[in-house]
């Protein structure tokens, strides 16, 4: 019988059959998950010799959720999610023009998985504008509760934010607004806490995984106290509670200048391990690296409490409308999101047959028509073709 996750204080207690709830997602979302959930039952079945297995609950959240219950969170889907702490996801519809702002940062903001988790490597055989793309194998540890993301602004010229612009000039001398008749207004919250607790992530997952460097991103030469702040609570972190693993060479914190990062990893990309950054600079570096390897087609993602245990393992991508329903996209973001579950669960033998049957695959130039259509001469694979290489391969 299938049972759920637990968190204990050793960390996470893993069942061998284990409930996982799943959201399917919108657009092409069905087409993707269909394909993932048999190369995922088939790499943990084939790994443990039918030992472990996945129980999958369905549960809802976006446009399928709203033509089925009117809502596009519904309370019950973060209920389960909070019971069974673990979660995969595709791609999410938000509604237009009012409600949700996002259901993404919703479910992150709901659930406070403050660490975005996104490893970018590169698969042999996939297009790239680098000419050499192999030396980019960087994780990016991105802040996912703070900063502009937090959503406080106020629209120009409504009743709001005149009352803070007042605010500003009569009661903190602020004198440095340009235009403060058409201004909007926005603030950017960035704490010593939501900072910590997400390097101290980072830097316990480069120690965990043999690796040196954490790279602290930063635009803290303009920003003093936020920017700045960050990069200043990541070295007291460092030096406090990782003073042996600086001093004997396991571990390594410097840090960059957000700008420069972004030249850095199209120069040198080889020099960074893992980096940590704010909301805003990891929302863009995550999108730049993804480029560099072949797209977000192939980018995993995870957004993680590493201190209550829940996680939600994604797509990164949209939910490509235009193609749903087509038997044409590309599940590879969701597979490589659900290695890094299978990882986060310590079931890394079913991660390892999948990742290297996408080696294997990609590698000879079968894949689906997003990677297909960058190489002259490929003919690309549907879906379920795709799924179907790998399903073989995982067999053998």
């Amino acid at each position: 019988m299938a049972e759920k996750l637990v968190m204990t204080s050793q960390g996470l207690a893993v069942p061998d059959h284990l409930v996982i709830p799943y959201i399917e997602g919108d657009g092409i979302g069905k087409d993707i998950w269909a394909a993932s959930k048999e190369i995922i039952d088939r790499a943990v079945s084939v790994a443990y010799a039918g030992e472990r297995s996945i129980e999958w609950k369905e549960v809802l959240a976006g446009k399928k959720s709203f033509d089925m219950t009117g809502e596009w969170l519904p309370e019950g889907t973060l209920s389960s999610i909070k019971e069974h702490l673990v979660a995969i996801k595709g791609p999410l519809e938000t509604p237009v023009g009012g409600g949700i702002r996002s259901l993404n940062v919703a479910l992150r903001q709901d659930l406070d998985l403050y660490a975005c988790v996104r490893p970018v490597r590169y698969f042999e055989g996939v297009s790239s504008p680098l000419k050499h793309p192999e030396k980019t194998d960087i994780t990016i540890f991105r802040e996912n509760t703070e900063d502009i993301y937090a959503g406080i602004e106020w629209d120009s010229e409504s009743v709001e934010v005149n009352k803070v612009i007042r605010f500003l000039k009569e009661e903190m001398a602020v004198s440095k607004i340009r235009f403060p008749e058409t201004s909007s207004i926005g603030i950017k919250p960035i704490s010593s806490e939501g900072s910590k607790r997400l390097i101290h992530s980072a830097i316990d997952y480069t120690l965990k995984n043999g690796l040196t460097k954490v790279t602290l991103v930063h635009k803290g030469n303009i920003q003093k106290f936020t920017e700045g702040g960050f990069r200043k609570w990541g070295y007291e972190l460092a030096q406090k509670e990782y003073a042996d693993a600086l001093s004997d060479g396991r571990l390594v914190v410097d840090d960059i200048i957000a700008d420069n990062f972004l030249q850095q990893i199209l120069l040198n990309p080889e020099r960074f391990d893992v980096v940590a950054l704010t909301n805003l600079n990891g929302d863009y570096a995550s999108d730049a690296l993804a480029a560099q390897v072949g797209g977000i087609g192939i980018s995993p993602g995870a957004n993680i409490n590493y201190e209550t245990g829940h996680a939600i393992f994604e797509a990164t991508h949209g939910t490509a409308p235009d193609i749903a329903g087509q038997n044409i996209a590309n599940p590879s973001s969701l597979l490589l999101s659900a290695c890094m579950m299978l990882n986060y669960l310590s079931w890394y033998e079913a991660a390892e047959f999948i990742e290297r049957a996408l080696e294997d695959t990609l590698s000879n130039h079968e894949m689906t028509a997003d990677l297909a259509s960058q190489i002259e001469g490929v003919t690309p694979l549907s879906t379920t073709d795709f799924a179907s290489c790998l399903l073989q391969k995982i067999a053998r």
